[in-house]
């Protein structure tokens, strides 16, 4: 059997899917997306992916193509005729189809709607051969980067340039030299003190589900504060990780070349990686 798509109401082999020209995704960027890791055939923090899809297609005024239980039946079938176990499921809505104008279309459209899925390994057992690095760069997102956006220019020119220099992750910083997330990724830190932070949500970051699900697995062992941290506090941080959907918690060895901490995955951040593999498993 070959590749699965949902494409608006049919699957079709992926070779023979497609969208119309004037899809407003395509032609603007003008939809929302969710990349949901797979484990053991069962989507991984489910109700937090679904919960800011929605939250998504609120902001940007698109209705929802389906009701939230229709969606999850779609997913579980891409995920069935793709056989798909372990690896991620990807689900895009734009606005639709209609001629090519900035503004909304003035008569309703229907959205639409994509779920593909693939396969990838399973997720990593040893925190040291999981660790990357990472090169910080300025922030030259929008404003709403709360929104999961479809427009992704500036994210991808970050990856890119981090891939050149041999990185993992772009770490990015605003006008004020402070942190905001990875091009990817939500950024963590232990700082000098011993304090695991990480920024508040607002619109300069998205609200990782990665990020919120580790949150709840946080203890009284870990001190930790939700608090905006510098470039400058970066450099000095004791350990540095990212997480992601598909980073799942990644230790950061080495920022712009130089060492983080001992250059090894930290006790906080080996702790962290444990956790949230087991409430993978859990969840």
């Amino acid at each position: 059997m070959g590749a699965v798509a949902y494409v608006n109401g049919r699957y079709l082999a992926l070779r023979q899917a497609s969208v119309n020209i004037e899809d407003r995704g395509f032609q603007f960027g003008d939809g929302i997306y969710e990349v949901v890791y797979v484990q053991d055939g069962r989507p991984v923090d489910a109700a937090l992916h679904m919960a800011r899809l929605q939250r998504s297609l609120r902001e940007i005024a698109i209705l929802p193509p389906l009701a939230p239980n229709a969606l999850e039946q779609v997913i579980r079938e891409v995920l069935r005729r793709n056989r798909v176990s372990t690896g991620l499921v990807y689900i895009q809505v734009s606005r639709g189809v209609a001629p090519r104008q900035h503004a909304f279309p003035v008569s309703l459209v229907r959205p639409s709607l994509v779920v593909t899925a693939r396969h990838i390994p399973a997720p990593p057992r040893d925190a040291a051969a999981w660790a990357g690095s990472a090169i910080t760069l300025p922030d030259q997102r929008w404003a709403r980067c709360d929104i999961k956006s479809t427009n992704l220019l500036a994210n991808v020119l970050a990856k890119q340039a981090a891939r050149e220099e041999g990185a993992y992750e772009a770490i990015l910083y605003d006008s004020a030299q402070t942190i905001t997330e990875g091009a990817s990724s939500s950024v963590w830190m232990v700082d000098e003190h011993g304090t695991l932070r990480t920024r508040r949500l607002g619109p300069e970051i998205l609200p990782g589900c990665t990020r919120a699900a580790l949150l709840e697995e946080l203890g009284s062992d870990i001190a930790f504060a939700e608090s905006a941290f510098t470039l400058a506090e970066l450099r000095r941080a004791r350990e540095i990780f990212v997480t992601s959907a598909t980073s799942f918690v990644k230790p950061i060895t080495r920022l712009d070349g130089a060492p983080v901490g001992n250059g090894g995955p930290g006790l906080v951040t080996t702790a962290l990686f444990d956790r949230y593999l087991r409430h993978m498993r859990m969840a």
